[in-house]
């Protein structure tokens, strides 16, 4: 746990409850873990009420919706697809990269549904991903001491000290960052960038290294025979095809940022977090006593869980019972992360305690978090193969115990960056410094992902035809 700043958390106190109800700011009475050392308190207590002031990002009936298609999710009728940025930077709010991400998340989702015959549900990494855990709140950049970057919301990359120092400001700027990326991709989601008989839209050379490139390219040509025709017999064209759902997450770290956007909503019942849709609780912030959890039990998102050791099956579900003690479906998503070498020894017993325990909750695989390794040029990257054999391995898991496996997690982007190394086109070590980009950890990039999820699918009917 990160050293605790009880007079940092308590800045906004006076309305937080004492009698041990949940509020918004009730977290303020528990240990923090991650909480960036603001030197300035009074700044940071005028930027939360800022934040708190201004319109929220999303509605409450869209988070209704995706719990719905969630708990469909959890009952092996719909497949969850998140993705995007391992920590966006405010950079990244621009055209090209948002219309670059939107893309491929389309795409991916699109060969996901062809492929399977059911409902995906897209949540991008998106619009909120803008603070990063970290294990040490100081580290060594040039061979000067400073405080660690924690992402676009607490401190700047650049590698100085005056700009290491964390920043209230950077609240609001977050929040302003995400209304335009958010705006932006729900601009193109209603306006027809989801048309996929645009040639541009399919990009598919980098496959021809591939066993199945003739029946990806084949699956494709379907895809865009079929809009086609139903574009033929029906003159307005389905808004269905033009028009897609497109959620947006993020992790829930700075509680400062969440609690200021946790509202309650006319003739609903309950606090809505209205900056995302999902978000999810990390590795770094699960104590069970903790101010993450005490904030999380409040609101009627649906929540993420990173699931693995070291914490164990029974500590999970102690977390479950917490958050979620009405069984509601369609509330948590447990984010498997093992690394590839651990899923056939470990994954099982969660899936039994979970079983036990009666939760339903919709159960992914992040198969990047446990396959990082640094090369001997200093870069952090991931394997392509590795990274499918944790989807393999878990799918396998799942179809022994009779369990199913609702969705994947995973780190990309649609840039043509170089950072995984393997897939179609046999990136190596050698070849990460070309397009390095990433401030925090390694991205699958446009080709590797589409590959992924061509895969993805073929171990989804794989497992599909053997339970």
């Amino acid at each position: 746990m990160s050293s605790i700043l009880k007079p940092t958390n308590q800045i906004v106190q006076p309305e937080a409850k004492s009698d041990g109800r949940w509020h918004p700011l009730s977290w303020n009475q528990f240990d923090i873990a991650q909480l960036p050392e603001y030197p300035d308190t009074e700044e940071l207590r005028r930027a939360y009420y800022e934040l708190k002031s201004l319109p929220p990002l999303i509605t409450s009936w869209e988070i209704e919706a995706l719990k719905e298609k969630l708990a469909q999710a959890s009952m092996g009728k719909a497949f969850l697809i998140q993705g995007g940025d391992c920590a966006e930077t405010f950079d990244s709010c621009n055209s090209v990269k948002l219309v670059n991400m939107l893309k491929v998340m389309l795409q991916m989702s699109f060969i996901l549904i062809h492929e399977m015959g059911i409902p995906i549900i897209r949540v991008g990494r998106v619009a909120g991903q803008y603070a990063k855990p970290r294990s040490q709140n100081y580290e060594e950049v040039n061979g000067e001491q400073m405080m660690s970057y924690r992402g676009d919301l607490i401190n700047s990359y650049l590698p100085n000290r005056d700009a290491r120092v964390p920043d209230p400001q950077r609240l609001v700027t977050a929040y302003q960052k995400a209304a335009l990326s958010l705006n932006f991709l729900r601009a193109l989601s209603d306006e027809g960038f989801a048309d996929l008989q645009h040639p541009g839209q399919w990009e598919l050379d980098f496959m021809q290294n591939n066993e199945f490139y003739e029946e990806y390219e084949q699956m494709v040509n379907t895809i865009k025979k079929a809009i086609k025709f139903m574009d033929a017999i029906i003159p307005n064209k389905l808004n269905t095809t033009h028009k897609v759902d497109f959620y947006t997450s993020h992790e829930a770290l700075n509680l400062f940022y969440e609690s200021a956007q946790t509202r309650t909503v006319p003739r609903k019942e309950g606090w809505f977090n209205l900056s995302g849709h999902m978000v999810w609780l990390g590795n770094r912030t699960q104590q069970l006593d903790g101010a993450h959890i005490e904030y999380l039990r409040g609101i009627e998102n649906p929540i993420g869980i990173k699931v693995g050791p070291p914490f164990s099956p029974d500590a999970l579900i102690d977390i479950l019972d917490r958050i979620n003690p009405s069984h509601e479906a369609g509330k948590i998503v447990l984010i498997t992360r093992m690394g590839h070498a651990n899923v056939a020894t470990e994954l099982s017993k969660y899936i039994n305690r979970v079983r036990r325990s009666g939760h339903p909750v919709v159960w992914s695989c992040d198969p990047m978090h446990g396959n990082t390794y640094a090369t001997g040029n200093n870069f952090k990257t991931r394997r392509f193969d590795d990274i499918l054999q944790e989807i393999r391995e878990t799918f396998a898991v799942h179809r022994s115990e009779g369990s199913y496996l609702g969705g994947v997690h995973l780190e990309l982007t649609g840039d043509n960056v170089t950072e995984c190394v393997g897939g179609a086109n046999g990136l190596n070590e050698e070849g990460l410094g070309i397009n390095y980009e990433t401030y925090c950890d390694p991205r699958l990039n446009y080709e590797q992902s589409l590959e992924m999820s061509f895969l993805v699918a073929k171990e989804w009917n794989r497992a599909k035809n053997q339970i």
